[in-house]
């Protein structure tokens, strides 16, 4: 999508900028292709999370898995009823700098409602890293200032709604300076798997947690669901990706790719002389992408975003623009590419910035945005994944729910 296909339009809400951005369904030009399907004027309350899964649907990408064919449900779809879901969110900012509260309700909701019953189990989860953040002290799911309408919803809150489904969280800040052996190993504990080897390419030494849930579950994120009886990992662990698209002081823009900054423990890889937040640049949220457990879908919360070129990730609320957007993608290199290209620019721009070499992902400057965009894209195909920062290469799908200002 380019930026003539993008109109918009500027207004003001009680907390922050509205503009709304406008966007027309494009085709790839070229084989193979990520599909990327967009929803707009979404609030994360409404329909939105139903209008994206007909969209997929419609462009044949099921969201329930099932032996049963029905609406938005088959044998190839995203979700069965009896997985357990990682959504991994964004906890170490309040105010617009963590995951919208009410976009995560809806999603819950929606894996809830599997039409054939829901058995599974969903674990609301981030590392904050036990440092810096609103707090200073990593992350929390209960924060008083959340990214909602009503801004006193805390994940906490949303979670604790589900009174009758497994659902629960997990701040990794708690674990992230434990380091633990792996289940298959013996060890039973909570803590951070740390790989033996630093990734030559990215400088990345990979870690992960393992850890046991609110319901028993002993989950390693890289080898899945461990059944201490049989002493084996099931595969039924699945990982969804929910990031909010902001400006980075450092790194340009976080989104999909750099939110796999929760999932890694920088305290652990840091005294180890490979400090995972230190190779963001040179690729290594790819590495952690490719090596531990990628994910089914990328949701890429764009309701309020901050479009202010070296800020962030910290996001007051009047920092933050209102574009009501969701745009979700299997592929989170060029969800990246395209939120960053198709949001945060054109939303930039209207609040009247003119620097935005900082998160333009056709800048491929050293250390710039589009470049190690581009080297975590590397890393991720490099494990047979695909991914591509090429517009030509890309399916654009938009449906829209009704204006929500």
């Amino acid at each position: 999508m380019h930026g003539d296909d993008i109109e918009s339009h500027r207004g003001k809400t009680r907390t922050g900028e509205a503009v709304q951005l406008v966007f027309a369904e494009r085709p790839a030009e070229f084989k193979p292709a990520s599909d990327i399907f967009v929803v707009t004027g979404a609030l994360g309350s409404d329909c939105g999370i139903s209008q994206l899964a007909d969209l997929m649907r419609n462009h044949g990408t099921l969201f329930y898995k099932s032996p049963t064919r029905a609406d938005n449900t088959g044998p190839g779809g995203l979700v069965a009823g009896d997985d357990t879901i990682i959504l991994k969110v964004n906890s170490q900012w309040n105010e617009r700098g963590g995951t919208n509260t009410d976009l995560l309700k809806a999603l819950i909701r929606a894996i809830t409602l599997h039409p054939d019953g829901f058995t599974g189990e969903i674990v609301v989860a981030d590392n904050g890293q036990g440092q810096y953040g609103s707090t200073g002290r990593g992350g929390s799911f209960d924060y008083t200032r959340n990214n909602a309408e009503d801004i006193s919803q805390s994940v906490q809150n949303v979670v604790d709604s589900f009174l009758d489904s497994r659902v629960s969280t997990y701040l990794w800040d708690r674990i992230t300076t434990q380091k633990v052996k792996e289940y298959v190993e013996g060890n039973i504990e909570d803590g951070y798997v740390i790989g033996s080897s630093i990734n030559p390419r990215t400088g990345l030494m990979v870690s992960y947690p393992k850890f046991r849930t609110r319901f028993g579950t002993h989950i390693s994120f890289k080898l899945g669901l461990w059944n201490p009886e049989t002493r084996s990992y099931d595969n039924r662990l699945k990982v969804i990706n929910v990031p909010v698209l902001k400006s980075h002081m450092s790194y340009g823009v976080t989104a999909c790719v750099k939110h796999y900054m929760g999932v890694t423990s920088d305290k652990l890889t840091e005294q180890l002389g490979a400090s995972s937040h230190d190779t963001v640049g040179a690729g290594g949220m790819g590495t952690e992408m490719a090596e531990t457990r990628f994910p089914i879908l990328n949701i890429v919360d764009a309701i309020w975003v901050n479009a202010n070129p070296g800020s962030g990730p910290g996001t007051t609320y009047g920092a933050a623009t209102r574009t009501n957007t969701i745009a979700v993608s299997a592929d989170p290199v060029a969800l990246d590419y395209w939120a960053a290209k198709n949001i945060l620019i054109p939303t930039a721009h209207h609040l009247g910035h003119r620097a935005l070499s900082s998160i333009d992902p056709d800048n491929t400057a050293p250390h710039s945005f589009g470049r190690w965009l581009r080297l975590s894209m590397e890393e991720i195909a490099r494990a047979g994944y695909q991914v591509t920062a090429d517009e030509a290469h890309m399916n654009v799908y938009v449906t829209q729910v009704a204006p929500g200002y």
